[in-house]
Protein backbone atom coordinates (compact mmCIF):
# COMPACT_ATOMS: atom_id res chain seq x y z
CA UNK A 1 0.00 0.00 0.00
CA UNK A 2 0.99 3.76 -1.27
CA UNK A 3 0.83 6.06 1.47
CA UNK A 4 0.54 9.60 0.43
CA UNK A 5 -0.33 13.24 2.84
CA UNK A 6 -2.58 16.03 2.41
CA UNK A 7 -2.11 19.29 4.84
CA UNK A 8 -5.19 20.92 5.46
CA UNK A 9 -6.75 22.83 8.07
CA UNK A 10 -8.76 21.73 10.59
CA UNK A 11 -12.13 23.24 9.78
CA UNK A 12 -11.29 21.60 6.34
CA UNK A 13 -10.88 18.02 7.42
CA UNK A 14 -14.10 18.53 9.60
CA UNK A 15 -16.27 19.00 6.81
CA UNK A 16 -14.60 15.62 5.36
CA UNK A 17 -15.51 14.20 8.32
CA UNK A 18 -19.13 15.56 7.85
CA UNK A 19 -19.36 15.08 4.04
CA UNK A 20 -17.34 11.63 3.67
CA UNK A 21 -15.18 13.52 0.92
CA UNK A 22 -12.84 16.33 0.66
CA UNK A 23 -13.18 18.19 -2.75
CA UNK A 24 -10.18 20.49 -2.09
CA UNK A 25 -8.61 23.65 -0.69
CA UNK A 26 -9.46 27.02 -2.01
CA UNK A 27 -5.75 26.33 -4.17
CA UNK A 28 -7.21 22.71 -5.26
CA UNK A 29 -10.07 23.70 -6.57
CA UNK A 30 -8.47 26.60 -8.09
CA UNK A 31 -5.74 24.18 -10.22
CA UNK A 32 -8.68 21.45 -10.66
CA UNK A 33 -7.14 18.37 -8.87
CA UNK A 34 -6.11 17.95 -4.81
CA UNK A 35 -2.39 18.39 -4.14
CA UNK A 36 -1.39 15.96 -2.00
CA UNK A 37 2.74 15.12 -1.21
CA UNK A 38 4.46 11.89 -0.64
CA UNK A 39 6.38 11.06 2.81
CA UNK A 40 9.67 12.73 1.47
CA UNK A 41 7.72 15.74 -0.15
CA UNK A 42 5.85 16.55 3.05
CA UNK A 43 8.21 18.83 5.04
CA UNK A 44 8.77 20.70 1.83
CA UNK A 45 5.13 21.25 0.93
CA UNK A 46 4.59 22.42 4.88
CA UNK A 47 7.42 24.86 4.74
CA UNK A 48 6.48 26.11 0.95
CA UNK A 49 2.78 26.76 1.18
CA UNK A 50 1.30 26.54 4.89
CA UNK A 51 4.35 28.70 6.40
CA UNK A 52 3.09 30.60 9.12
CA UNK A 53 -0.37 29.01 8.99
CA UNK A 54 -2.06 27.65 11.92
CA UNK A 55 -4.83 24.51 12.95
CA UNK A 56 -3.24 22.52 10.32
CA UNK A 57 -3.94 18.79 9.99
CA UNK A 58 -2.48 15.97 8.48
CA UNK A 59 -3.99 12.95 6.23
CA UNK A 60 -2.36 9.96 5.60
CA UNK A 61 -4.04 8.25 2.55
CA UNK A 62 -4.03 5.23 0.72
CA UNK A 63 -3.39 6.37 -2.56
CA UNK A 64 -4.18 2.84 -4.00
CA UNK A 65 -7.84 3.60 -2.75
CA UNK A 66 -8.03 6.70 -4.88
CA UNK A 67 -8.17 4.73 -8.22
CA UNK A 68 -6.91 5.98 -11.63
CA UNK A 69 -8.33 9.52 -10.38
CA UNK A 70 -4.75 9.69 -9.01
CA UNK A 71 -1.81 10.98 -11.14
CA UNK A 72 1.48 11.69 -10.53
CA UNK A 73 2.80 14.66 -12.53
CA UNK A 74 5.94 16.48 -12.58
CA UNK A 75 6.45 19.76 -10.54
CA UNK A 76 8.08 22.51 -12.09
CA UNK A 77 11.31 20.94 -10.67
CA UNK A 78 10.54 17.80 -12.24
CA UNK A 79 9.76 15.65 -9.02
CA UNK A 80 6.48 13.62 -9.76
CA UNK A 81 3.42 14.50 -6.79
CA UNK A 82 0.33 12.66 -6.32
CA UNK A 83 -3.00 14.53 -8.04
CA UNK A 84 -6.20 13.85 -7.08
CA UNK A 85 -9.02 14.67 -10.09
CA UNK A 86 -11.72 13.68 -8.43
CA UNK A 87 -13.08 13.91 -4.50
CA UNK A 88 -11.23 11.51 -2.07
CA UNK A 89 -13.39 9.95 0.01
CA UNK A 90 -12.84 10.24 3.56
CA UNK A 91 -12.68 6.26 3.55
CA UNK A 92 -9.17 6.70 1.73
CA UNK A 93 -7.86 8.60 5.16
CA UNK A 94 -5.51 5.92 7.06
CA UNK A 95 -5.10 8.07 9.51
CA UNK A 96 -5.53 11.83 10.15
CA UNK A 97 -3.50 13.72 12.83
CA UNK A 98 -3.31 17.83 14.09
CA UNK A 99 0.18 19.15 12.57
CA UNK A 100 1.95 21.16 14.99
CA UNK A 101 1.73 24.73 14.31
CA UNK A 102 5.97 26.35 13.61
CA UNK A 103 8.34 26.43 16.34
CA UNK A 104 10.96 28.98 15.10
CA UNK A 105 10.11 28.16 11.11
CA UNK A 106 9.80 24.54 12.02
CA UNK A 107 6.93 22.08 11.87
CA UNK A 108 7.64 19.03 13.86
CA UNK A 109 6.14 15.81 11.67
CA UNK A 110 5.32 12.38 13.25
CA UNK A 111 6.95 9.79 11.52
CA UNK A 112 5.37 9.20 7.60
CA UNK A 113 5.34 5.87 6.20
CA UNK A 114 6.69 6.01 2.28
Amino acid sequence: MTTIYKICGRLEWQEVQRDGRYRGSTVDRRDGFLHFSTATQAIETAEKHFAGLKDLMLLAVNADALGVALKWEPSRGGALFPHLYGAMPLAAVRWAKPLPDENGGKRVFPELEP
